[in-house]
């Protein structure tokens, strides 16, 4: 029941752009969500269950993200989800004859900021003061200080390192590989 409830409420208000920001975090506490002070959550952002969700203070989250937390998401204080990002908890064993889940957590470390249209991946950490840059992937925990391009990951001291490959990866990091190169971007898993 509280489920139907809930995307009621989605899709009829919670998304619109004609509902104030600053009401958002109290509907996402009133199905169950821990949301800090001083947060701002824009229109047309999506999230899948309230009741797996954790947001410290002073953190903005932009339009049209999309936070899919089959799994708990936990973002921490002072940090910034822009417009069109993908926090995805899911996945699935793609080599699994009946395509079971493998779903993760994702965590958001304080300071940390996940860049417009940015995707982080099922059991990512995004560590303090990390970027994930604009269309990057996370399909691995990130650093502290680091930044994830589209091209590359860069640690604080600004050394690349290496992208992986698709062997044994998930079926949401080779999607994501796929998407990236219909657009043109390199994600670090190659297809």
């Amino acid at each position: 029941m509280v489920q139907a409830a809930w995307f009621a409420v989605l899709n009829l208000v919670f998304v619109k752009w004609w509902f104030p920001d600053r009401l958002r975090p109290a509907v996402l506490r009133a199905f169950g969500a821990r949301i800090g002070q001083r947060v701002r959550i824009r229109h047309h952002v999506r999230v899948h269950w309230p009741w797996r969700l954790e947001v410290g203070d002073d953190v903005w989250i932009g339009e049209d993200a999309w936070l899919l937390n089959l799994e708990k998401i936990t973002i921490g204080s002072d940090v910034c989800v822009s417009q069109g990002a993908f926090l995805c908890t899911g996945s699935h064993q793609r080599a699994s004859r009946t395509f079971e889940f493998d779903n993760g957590p994702i965590r958001l470390e304080p300071g940390s900021w996940v860049a417009a249209k940015a995707v982080v991946l099922r059991g990512v950490t995004v560590g303090s003061g990390a970027v994930v840059g604009a269309s990057a992937v996370a399909h691995r925990n990130v650093a502290p200080g680091a930044v994830v391009t589209a091209g590359a990951t860069t640690g604080a001291a600004g050394v690349a390192t290496a992208g992986a490959t698709t062997a044994g990866a998930t079926t949401a990091e080779v999607t994501a590989a796929a998407v990236g190169a219909t657009t043109g971007a390199t994600t670090g898993v190659t297809a």
